[in-house]
């Protein structure tokens, strides 16, 4: 059977998502680092942990949150998909169990918000945890005078979390963001599709998505 470590320790992976982020570097788009993958595996298991689903299911939360933006080597567009057919081809040589292959790449394949749609509960997992990494480290911009708006909005999340609150069945995302480099509104830009997508998740998995920022619940 396939563990997170096996694939958290498989070169192959660790060089797609390295030089994945590098692609996006120069791009000009925030860091999807190791970092990143590996804050999304924790988070995408830790939601289906407290939500009482198998271990199993957690355990192919963690490979999903892990490899899902290996795409981004390719090309920032149409990465989910990309994606996708990388990790199937991956998994597949890695001797991976199909259905539960199909699980993962399922969940890759829906995560960005262009074209996803919670289609089954390690995608919804993955949603949540990957749209709620927002922090100001993923800013690799040096010049603020030079920030465009997606930078100032990252650049402005002082603290983040998504917790969980299982007696009130609801999921919310805690932002504190300095008002003088972003404003609520300029969050709103930007992430509202995102946050309807989160939303969407959260109701797959039979709970409320909430976003608080500052103090200030907002949906």
């Amino acid at each position: 059977m396939i563990t997170f470590e096996d694939i958290r320790e498989n070169p192959k992976i660790k060089v797609l998502i390295e030089r994945g982020n590098d692609v996006l570097g120069v791009m000009g788009y925030t860091e999807h680092s190791l970092q990143h993958a590996l804050k999304s595996a924790e988070n995408a298991a830790r939601i289906l942990s407290l939500l009482g689903f198998k271990e199993r299911d957690i355990e192919l939360a963690r490979i999903a949150g892990f490899m899902h933006d290996i795409g981004n080597v390719i090309n920032r567009i149409d990465h989910a998909h990309s994606g996708a057919l990388m990790a199937f081809e991956i998994l597949n040589e890695m001797k991976m169990d199909q259905n539960e292959i199909a699980s993962v790449i399922s969940a890759i394949g829906n995560h960005d918000e262009a074209t996803s749609m919670p289609v089954n509960s390690i995608a919804a997992a993955l949603i949540l945890a990957d749209k709620s990494d927002v922090r100001r480290s993923r800013v690799r911009n040096p010049e603020f005078t030079t920030f465009d708006i997606h930078d100032r909005v990252n650049y402005a999340v002082q603290e983040s979390g998504i917790t969980l609150d299982i007696e009130e069945k609801t999921a919310s995302l805690e932002l504190q963001i300095d008002n003088s480099i972003c404003s609520v509104m300029d969050y709103f830009e930007i992430f509202l599709i995102r946050m309807t997508l989160c939303r969407r998740a959260a109701q797959f998995l039979g709970i409320k998505f909430e976003l608080i920022i500052n103090g200030m619940k907002l949906l």
